[in-house]
Protein backbone atom coordinates (compact mmCIF):
# COMPACT_ATOMS: atom_id res chain seq x y z
CA UNK A 1 0.00 0.00 0.00
CA UNK A 2 1.09 3.60 -0.54
CA UNK A 3 -0.95 5.31 2.22
CA UNK A 4 -1.97 3.93 5.60
CA UNK A 5 -4.05 6.16 7.89
CA UNK A 6 -4.46 4.78 11.40
CA UNK A 7 -7.04 5.99 13.94
CA UNK A 8 -6.58 9.67 13.07
CA UNK A 9 -8.32 12.20 15.32
CA UNK A 10 -8.65 15.98 15.38
CA UNK A 11 -10.93 18.26 17.38
CA UNK A 12 -11.58 22.01 17.37
CA UNK A 13 -12.71 23.59 20.65
CA UNK A 14 -14.22 20.32 21.79
CA UNK A 15 -15.85 19.48 18.43
CA UNK A 16 -14.51 16.19 17.05
CA UNK A 17 -14.04 16.93 13.33
CA UNK A 18 -12.22 13.66 12.55
CA UNK A 19 -12.89 10.85 15.00
CA UNK A 20 -10.75 7.73 14.70
CA UNK A 21 -10.53 7.44 10.91
CA UNK A 22 -8.55 4.51 9.53
CA UNK A 23 -8.14 3.50 5.90
CA UNK A 24 -5.48 2.43 3.40
CA UNK A 25 -4.92 3.25 -0.26
CA UNK A 26 -3.13 0.87 -2.60
CA UNK A 27 -0.55 2.01 -5.13
CA UNK A 28 -2.13 3.14 -8.45
CA UNK A 29 -5.62 3.08 -6.93
CA UNK A 30 -8.26 5.74 -7.69
CA UNK A 31 -10.13 6.28 -4.44
CA UNK A 32 -12.82 8.81 -3.51
CA UNK A 33 -14.01 10.17 -0.17
CA UNK A 34 -17.60 11.40 -0.11
CA UNK A 35 -19.85 12.90 2.54
CA UNK A 36 -21.98 15.98 3.21
CA UNK A 37 -20.61 19.42 4.05
CA UNK A 38 -19.04 19.31 7.49
CA UNK A 39 -18.34 15.59 7.35
CA UNK A 40 -14.61 16.23 7.87
CA UNK A 41 -13.26 15.57 4.38
CA UNK A 42 -11.05 18.66 4.03
CA UNK A 43 -9.87 18.37 7.64
CA UNK A 44 -8.87 14.77 6.96
CA UNK A 45 -6.90 15.88 3.89
CA UNK A 46 -5.19 18.59 5.95
CA UNK A 47 -4.18 16.01 8.55
CA UNK A 48 -2.83 13.54 6.00
CA UNK A 49 -0.83 16.20 4.12
CA UNK A 50 0.66 17.92 7.18
CA UNK A 51 -1.33 21.15 6.95
CA UNK A 52 -2.86 20.41 10.38
CA UNK A 53 -1.33 18.52 13.33
CA UNK A 54 -3.05 15.36 14.56
CA UNK A 55 -4.46 14.99 18.06
CA UNK A 56 -3.93 11.24 17.78
CA UNK A 57 -3.18 8.53 15.23
CA UNK A 58 -0.57 7.81 12.59
CA UNK A 59 -0.10 8.44 8.88
CA UNK A 60 2.29 6.22 6.92
CA UNK A 61 3.22 7.16 3.35
CA UNK A 62 5.38 4.87 1.21
CA UNK A 63 6.47 3.08 4.36
CA UNK A 64 7.56 6.33 6.07
CA UNK A 65 5.90 7.71 9.20
CA UNK A 66 4.85 11.25 8.19
CA UNK A 67 2.63 11.87 11.22
CA UNK A 68 4.67 14.78 12.55
CA UNK A 69 6.18 16.06 9.30
CA UNK A 70 5.53 19.50 7.82
CA UNK A 71 3.55 19.83 4.58
CA UNK A 72 6.62 20.75 2.50
CA UNK A 73 8.48 17.66 3.77
CA UNK A 74 5.56 15.40 2.85
CA UNK A 75 5.37 17.03 -0.59
CA UNK A 76 9.03 16.22 -1.21
CA UNK A 77 8.31 12.57 -0.44
CA UNK A 78 5.91 12.49 -3.40
CA UNK A 79 2.48 13.51 -2.11
CA UNK A 80 0.83 16.33 -4.08
CA UNK A 81 -2.31 18.11 -2.91
CA UNK A 82 -4.78 20.61 -4.38
CA UNK A 83 -7.34 22.68 -2.47
CA UNK A 84 -11.05 23.50 -2.87
CA UNK A 85 -10.18 27.07 -3.82
CA UNK A 86 -7.71 27.67 -6.62
CA UNK A 87 -4.22 28.18 -5.24
CA UNK A 88 -2.42 30.09 -8.03
CA UNK A 89 -0.51 33.34 -8.54
CA UNK A 90 -3.09 35.46 -10.43
CA UNK A 91 -0.56 38.15 -11.49
CA UNK A 92 1.78 35.65 -13.13
CA UNK A 93 1.24 34.06 -16.52
CA UNK A 94 0.21 30.44 -16.81
CA UNK A 95 3.77 29.55 -17.86
CA UNK A 96 5.29 31.47 -14.95
CA UNK A 97 3.03 29.72 -12.44
CA UNK A 98 4.16 26.28 -13.57
CA UNK A 99 7.78 27.38 -13.92
CA UNK A 100 7.76 28.82 -10.38
CA UNK A 101 6.47 25.50 -9.05
CA UNK A 102 9.17 23.58 -10.92
CA UNK A 103 11.84 25.98 -9.61
CA UNK A 104 10.58 25.56 -6.05
CA UNK A 105 10.62 21.77 -6.33
CA UNK A 106 14.15 21.82 -7.80
CA UNK A 107 15.21 24.33 -5.12
CA UNK A 108 16.31 26.84 -7.75
CA UNK A 109 14.35 29.83 -6.51
CA UNK A 110 17.49 31.83 -5.68
CA UNK A 111 19.76 31.15 -8.63
CA UNK A 112 21.33 34.55 -9.28
CA UNK A 113 23.51 33.47 -12.19
CA UNK A 114 20.97 32.15 -14.68
CA UNK A 115 18.06 34.21 -16.08
CA UNK A 116 14.89 32.76 -14.59
CA UNK A 117 13.14 32.71 -17.96
CA UNK A 118 15.57 30.10 -19.28
CA UNK A 119 15.28 27.68 -16.37
CA UNK A 120 13.40 24.41 -16.81
CA UNK A 121 11.49 25.59 -19.88
CA UNK A 122 11.25 22.08 -21.27
CA UNK A 123 9.86 20.66 -18.03
CA UNK A 124 7.40 23.54 -17.75
CA UNK A 125 6.16 23.12 -21.32
CA UNK A 126 5.75 19.38 -20.80
CA UNK A 127 3.49 19.98 -17.80
CA UNK A 128 1.50 22.61 -19.70
CA UNK A 129 0.90 20.07 -22.44
CA UNK A 130 -0.16 17.43 -19.91
CA UNK A 131 -2.84 19.69 -18.42
CA UNK A 132 -3.93 21.12 -21.78
CA UNK A 133 -2.83 24.72 -21.20
CA UNK A 134 0.00 25.14 -23.70
CA UNK A 135 -2.08 27.50 -25.86
CA UNK A 136 -2.78 29.69 -22.82
CA UNK A 137 0.79 29.79 -21.52
CA UNK A 138 1.15 33.57 -21.95
CA UNK A 139 -2.24 34.44 -20.44
CA UNK A 140 -2.40 36.06 -17.02
CA UNK A 141 -3.60 33.38 -14.63
CA UNK A 142 -6.09 35.67 -12.91
CA UNK A 143 -7.95 36.16 -16.19
CA UNK A 144 -8.58 32.46 -16.77
CA UNK A 145 -11.96 30.82 -16.34
CA UNK A 146 -12.41 28.90 -13.11
CA UNK A 147 -12.08 25.59 -14.93
CA UNK A 148 -8.75 26.59 -16.47
CA UNK A 149 -7.54 27.87 -13.10
CA UNK A 150 -8.20 24.43 -11.62
CA UNK A 151 -6.30 22.85 -14.51
CA UNK A 152 -3.44 25.22 -13.79
CA UNK A 153 -3.49 24.24 -10.13
CA UNK A 154 -3.26 20.59 -11.19
CA UNK A 155 -0.21 21.51 -13.26
CA UNK A 156 1.35 23.22 -10.24
CA UNK A 157 0.81 20.06 -8.20
CA UNK A 158 2.36 17.92 -10.97
CA UNK A 159 5.45 20.15 -10.92
CA UNK A 160 6.44 18.52 -7.62
CA UNK A 161 6.70 15.13 -9.41
CA UNK A 162 4.26 13.35 -7.06
CA UNK A 163 3.43 9.66 -7.08
CA UNK A 164 0.19 10.29 -5.19
CA UNK A 165 -2.37 13.07 -5.68
CA UNK A 166 -4.88 14.29 -3.11
CA UNK A 167 -7.46 16.48 -4.83
CA UNK A 168 -9.98 18.34 -2.69
CA UNK A 169 -13.21 18.93 -4.66
CA UNK A 170 -11.43 19.18 -8.04
CA UNK A 171 -14.64 20.09 -9.93
CA UNK A 172 -16.23 22.38 -7.34
CA UNK A 173 -17.84 25.44 -8.97
CA UNK A 174 -17.42 24.12 -12.51
CA UNK A 175 -19.99 23.92 -15.27
CA UNK A 176 -21.03 20.48 -16.50
CA UNK A 177 -18.75 20.87 -19.53
CA UNK A 178 -15.79 21.91 -17.38
CA UNK A 179 -16.48 19.06 -14.96
CA UNK A 180 -16.46 16.42 -17.69
CA UNK A 181 -13.26 17.83 -19.22
CA UNK A 182 -11.52 18.00 -15.84
CA UNK A 183 -12.42 14.45 -14.83
CA UNK A 184 -11.27 13.14 -18.21
CA UNK A 185 -8.02 15.06 -17.76
CA UNK A 186 -7.41 13.80 -14.21
CA UNK A 187 -8.12 10.20 -15.20
CA UNK A 188 -5.82 10.39 -18.21
CA UNK A 189 -2.95 11.93 -16.26
CA UNK A 190 -3.33 9.38 -13.45
CA UNK A 191 -3.17 6.51 -15.94
CA UNK A 192 -0.32 7.92 -18.03
CA UNK A 193 1.89 8.81 -15.07
CA UNK A 194 0.93 5.85 -12.89
CA UNK A 195 -0.35 8.07 -10.08
CA UNK A 196 -2.34 7.02 -7.05
CA UNK A 197 -5.38 9.28 -6.65
CA UNK A 198 -7.37 10.12 -3.52
CA UNK A 199 -10.01 12.81 -3.96
CA UNK A 200 -13.06 14.32 -2.32
CA UNK A 201 -16.02 15.21 -4.49
CA UNK A 202 -19.63 16.37 -4.16
CA UNK A 203 -20.73 15.33 -7.66
CA UNK A 204 -21.84 11.70 -7.47
CA UNK A 205 -21.69 11.26 -11.24
CA UNK A 206 -18.01 12.19 -11.07
CA UNK A 207 -17.39 9.84 -8.15
CA UNK A 208 -18.91 6.81 -9.84
CA UNK A 209 -17.31 7.56 -13.21
CA UNK A 210 -13.72 7.47 -12.02
CA UNK A 211 -13.45 5.77 -8.61
CA UNK A 212 -12.30 2.23 -8.02
CA UNK A 213 -13.16 2.45 -4.31
CA UNK A 214 -15.23 4.88 -2.24
CA UNK A 215 -15.08 5.86 1.43
CA UNK A 216 -18.15 7.49 2.98
CA UNK A 217 -17.42 9.96 5.78
CA UNK A 218 -20.12 11.14 8.19
CA UNK A 219 -19.58 13.26 11.30
CA UNK A 220 -15.86 12.58 11.22
CA UNK A 221 -16.14 8.79 10.90
CA UNK A 222 -16.09 6.36 7.98
CA UNK A 223 -19.49 4.66 7.85
CA UNK A 224 -19.05 2.71 4.60
CA UNK A 225 -16.20 1.61 2.36
CA UNK A 226 -16.17 -0.44 -0.81
CA UNK A 227 -16.33 -0.58 -4.58
CA UNK A 228 -18.69 1.89 -6.29
CA UNK A 229 -21.43 -0.70 -6.83
CA UNK A 230 -21.25 -1.74 -3.16
CA UNK A 231 -21.54 1.83 -1.94
CA UNK A 232 -24.26 2.61 -4.47
CA UNK A 233 -26.39 -0.30 -3.24
CA UNK A 234 -25.90 0.41 0.45
CA UNK A 235 -29.36 1.55 1.72
CA UNK A 236 -28.00 3.80 4.46
CA UNK A 237 -25.64 5.56 2.04
CA UNK A 238 -28.39 5.97 -0.52
CA UNK A 239 -30.70 7.58 2.00
CA UNK A 240 -28.04 9.85 3.50
CA UNK A 241 -26.00 10.93 0.48
CA UNK A 242 -27.03 9.61 -2.89
CA UNK A 243 -30.76 10.22 -3.01
CA UNK A 244 -32.16 8.56 -6.08
CA UNK A 245 -28.85 7.73 -7.79
CA UNK A 246 -29.27 4.35 -9.49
Amino acid sequence: MILDVKNVKRSFDGFMAVNGVSFAVEKDELCAIIGPNGAGKSTLFNLVTGHLPLDAGEVIFNGIDITHMHAYQICRLGMGRSFQRSNIFPRLTVFENIQAAVLAYRRQGFNFFTPVGSLFREETEEILEKVGLQELSREMSGSLSYGFQKQLELGIVLASAPNMLLLDEPTSGMSAKETNATIELIGRIAREKGLTLLFTEHDMAVVFSISERILVLHQGQIICEGKPEEVRSNPAVQRAYLGEVR
